[in-house]
């Protein structure tokens, strides 16, 4: 399986644009990505601004709709969620929006989705946002309704969180089988479990090789127990590494990571970051997301594609 990147768009911040002018920046970054050669275009699913992006004020559009606008000003890279929150939405009314949007793309939809965990824009736009244990059981019965509209013709599902009874999803997803999911999270107990029985795709953060491999063994094990090969499921992560210019970007990009996540970060020419990805690759992760709050120009997403060139189509990605 070779190797992919993703662009993933969780600033919408551009304070020299004028709000109707705004979406026309987003294009030019996916577009630009497309360019450079990466396979995935994401946004985030999210009402508010994040720590770590931004303030809790900065602009921020509904994902599925920047995603089906997108889709028509794209022509091959996949288009997805990293990721949405399942307390967002009723999900067979998700299941319809990600096949709208498989359809609309012609076929480029990915669901990535997760447990949810932002309670303050909850509580602002009046969402309930129930214990962990909670939301879990909700992702869990949601993935069996997706799939079920993904898949069958008018399923019926009678939960304890979620019903549907007879449900249509017409036009089907273009994508045999529906949409890719995509599940965010390493949470061992749960989330790797559902993650085991539902997921075609796996993404993580930048946690340090050591402890991927440990997610990893824990997914495999939770595969085991359910008699799944572990290998179907795509493991993708935030990229460990932060491509930059000149030495003067390095020490800047630097300045920025928190001091405990650096040795986890390789910073500096697609060359040197090459040279970190390679021990991920070799572990068998195969799809790498960069933030547009780091590459915010077509020449700084350009040079991101340069390390693609690099990495992309050396040995084929390995066992752990």
């Amino acid at each position: 399986m070779s190797v992919w990147f993703g662009f993933h768009l969780p600033s919408f911040t551009h304070p020299e644009t004028p709000p109707d002018k705004l979406f026309d920046r987003v294009v030019e970054q996916a577009q630009a990505a497309e360019q450079a050669g990466f396979d995935l275009v994401t946004v985030m699913d999210h009402l508010y601004q994040i720590g770590g992006v931004g303030t809790v004020d900065e602009p921020m559009l509904e994902g599925w709709l920047a995603l089906a606008a997108l889709a028509r000003e794209t022509k091959r890279v996949r288009l997805g969620t990293l990721v949405t929150g399942v307390t967002y939405r009723n999900p067979a009314m998700l299941a319809k929006e990600v096949t709208t949007l498989d359809t609309i793309s012609g076929g480029r939809a990915i669901l990535g989705i997760g447990a949810a965990w932002n309670d303050v824009e909850h509580e602002g736009y009046g969402y309930e946002f129930p214990p962990v244990r909670e939301r879990m059981d909700r992702l869990e019965e949601a993935l069996t309704i997706i799939k079920a509209m993904f898949t069958e013709d008018r399923p019926s599902f009678h939960g304890e969180h979620y019903q549907i009874e007879q449900a249509l999803n017409v036009p089907r997803p273009v994508q045999p089988g529906g949409p890719p999911i995509l599940i965010g999270g390493g949470g061992e107990q749960r989330t790797l479990r559902i993650a085991a029985k539902y997921a075609d795709m796996t993404h993580w953060f930048a946690m340090g090789l050591e402890t991927l491999k440990h997610k990893t063994e824990v997914l495999e094990r939770h595969c085991e127990a359910i008699g799944r090969d572990p290998s179907t499921i795509e493991r993708t992560m935030g990229a460990p590494g932060i491509v930059t210019a000149t030495d003067e970007d390095t020490n800047a990009a630097l300045e920025r990571i928190p001091p405990e996540r650096r040795p986890y970060v390789n910073v500096g020419p697609p060359e040197k970051v090459a040279e970190g990805l390679r021990p991920y690759i070799d572990a068998g992760f195969t799809g790498f997301t960069f933030n547009n709050n780091l590459y915010r120009t077509p020449e700084q997403i350009a040079l991101v594609g340069d390390l693609l060139k690099l990495v992309a189509g050396e040995a084929p990605v390995g066992a752990r």
